[in-house]
Formats: C-alpha cells, sequence, structure tokens
C-alpha cells in the first residue's frame, strides 16, 4: 500500500470520529415527542448539518482511497474506527471508557495488523 493511500484511508477513520460525536450531539438535541416540526429542527441543526458534511467528505476521500488501495486492505483499517470513537467520546464527551471497550480496542488492533500485514 502506497503512503498516499494510506493517509488517505487514515483521514477518513480521523473524520468518522468527530462526525460520530456530532450526530450524537444532534441526536442529544432531538424531541421526538416534541413532534415533526421539532425534529425537523434537530436536522437543521448545525451539529447535525456538520456531521453530514464531515460524512461527506470522508466519503469522498474514501472512494478516492479505494482507487489507490485495494478494499481488502482498506476495510480492515478502517475497522480502526471503533476505537477512535470510543476514545474521543470518552475524552470529549465524557462517556465512560470501560475495561471492555479498551480489551476490544486491543483486540481490533491485533486483527488489523493481521489482516494488513
Amino acid at each position: 500500500m502506497s503512503l498516499k493511500g494510506f493517509l488517505l484511508v487514515l483521514g477518513c477513520i480521523a473524520l468518522i470520529a468527530p462526525g460520530q460525536l456530532l450526530f450524537k450531539i444532534a441526536a442529544s438535541q432531538w424531541r421526538v415527542d416534541a413532534g415533526m416540526w421539532e425534529a425537523l429542527r434537530t436536522l437543521a441543526s448545525p451539529a447535525f448539518i456538520g456531521a453530514l458534511t464531515i460524512y461527506g467528505i470522508g466519503t469522498l476521500l474514501w472512494v478516492y482511497a479505494l482507487t489507490l488501495v485495494p478494499l481488502g486492505t482498506a476495510f480492515p483499517l478502517y475497522a480502526l474506527t471503533f476505537i477512535l470513537v470510543p476514545l474521543m467520546a470518552h475524552f470529549f464527551g465524557g462517556e465512560p471508557l470501560g475495561a471492555n471497550v479498551l480489551i476490544g480496542g486491543a483486540v481490533i488492533i491485533a486483527g488489523v495488523a493481521i489482516a494488513v500485514h
């Protein structure tokens, strides 16, 4: 895998995590019981629009990365989002980070190392 392809895949991963945090913020603002207009207002919130924008950029980068990196190599790397998202949720969102998440993250890293090597 080329360095450029590797960095593009990592860039996609780096975009997904803050996008997920923004989706979480938008979800916390969503008041489904308040009616349809309140739900639509949530869809126009800066957090939701920011998340969609980040995901859109990440998707475009992902498609470009796949022109350089085989999917069988890129997709295992994408599993690193399952580590980065909980870490960012802990440090920036105050969510708990248990031992099971850390152990699972270590297993994911081992799996990525095996799959990509």
